[in-house]
């Protein structure tokens, strides 16, 4: 059987007991206000969760490879696909020295 419970109204404090708040906040030395400087450099949590920005961004495709070249590098284990794109860098670099 469910109990129904009612809802207690979240009462704000009197203007005298928020300067009381105000003041007792602000007589704590470990809990001073935030300076405007403070404030303008707060960035929402959000923006710091997550996989840093890279700053080489790679582009995503869809590319159909051999099997044995895939079966390759998967065997190497993780990091597989950063490998191949060494190899492929590696080969763009080899290139570019010989058409020069």
């Amino acid at each position: 059987m469910s109990k129904i419970f009612k809802k207690s109204a979240v009462r704000l404090p009197s203007l005298a007991e928020d300067r009381a708040i105000t003041a007792a906040a602000k007589s704590d030395p470990d809990a001073q206000p935030l300076t405007p400087k403070q404030l303008k450099s707060m960035v929402p949590v959000r923006a710091l969760s997550g996989r840093p920005k890279s700053e080489n961004k790679k582009v995503l495709v869809s590319v159909r490879y051999s099997p044995e070249v895939v079966a390759y590098f998967k065997s190497t284990g993780e990091g597989w696909q950063s490998r191949m794109d060494s190899v492929l860098r590696d080969y763009i670099e080899i290139q570019s020295r010989s058409e020069t």
